[in-house]
C-alpha cells in the first residue's frame, strides 16, 4: 500500500470515528481527534472554535440522533488532507429537530505525529428548482453577447 492509499484509509477511519463520537455524545473522543485551533462551521453558517463547540454539545445545544456519512474523496498534500463527503443526519439544534443533507469538507492536519481535524465546513444541498428557468435571447445580454477577440 503506498503512502497516499494509507493516508486515505486513515482519514476515512478518523472521519468515521469522529462522526460516531458525535452521534454517541462522546466529547472526549471528539476532543482527542480535534486540533486545538479547530474552526467548525455549521450548515447554517455559525462558526465555533473547539471550546465553544464542545461547550454547546455539553450543554445540550447540539444532539445528533442519526448520522450517515460517506467520504467520497481524500486529497492529501504534505501535512494536510482534505476529506470530501456527504452527510445525512437527524439532529436537534437549540431545541429544534432538523434533518441535514450536506456536502462536507473536513480538513485534517498532521500535528505532532497525528492527524487532527482543524476545519469542518458543511454545505447544505438545496433542492433543484421546481420550475425550469426560461429566458429569451435578450434577457441575459452578458451571456448572449458576441465575443470579439
Amino acid at each position: 500500500m503506498n503512502n497516499d492509499l494509507a493516508i486515505t484509509a486513515l482519514i476515512r477511519s478518523l472521519e468515521s470515528q469522529r462522526y460516531l463520537a458525535m452521534q454517541r455524545g462522546d466529547l472526549e473522543t471528539f476532543y482527542r481527534l480535534a486540533h486545538p485551533e479547530l474552526i467548525y462551521v455549521h450548515s447554517n453558517g455559525v462558526k465555533d472554535d473547539l471550546a465553544s463547540y464542545l461547550n454547546k454539545c455539553r450543554n445540550g445545544l447540539y444532539r445528533y440522533d442519526r448520522i450517515d456519512h460517506a467520504v467520497h474523496h481524500v486529497f492529501a498534500c504534505g501535512d494536510t488532507a482534505l476529506a470530501f463527503g456527504h452527510l445525512s443526519a437527524d439532529i436537534v439544534s437549540h431545541g429544534v429537530a432538523k434533518t441535514l443533507n450536506n456536502q462536507t469538507l473536513s480538513v485534517w492536519q498532521m500535528t505532532a505525529g497525528q492527524w487532527l481535524l482543524i476545519a469542518y465546513q458543511p454545505t447544505p444541498i438545496t433542492q433543484p428548482a421546481t420550475t425550469p428557468l426560461t429566458s429569451s435571447p435578450g434577457d441575459l445580454p452578458h451571456v448572449n453577447a458576441a465575443i470579439h477577440l
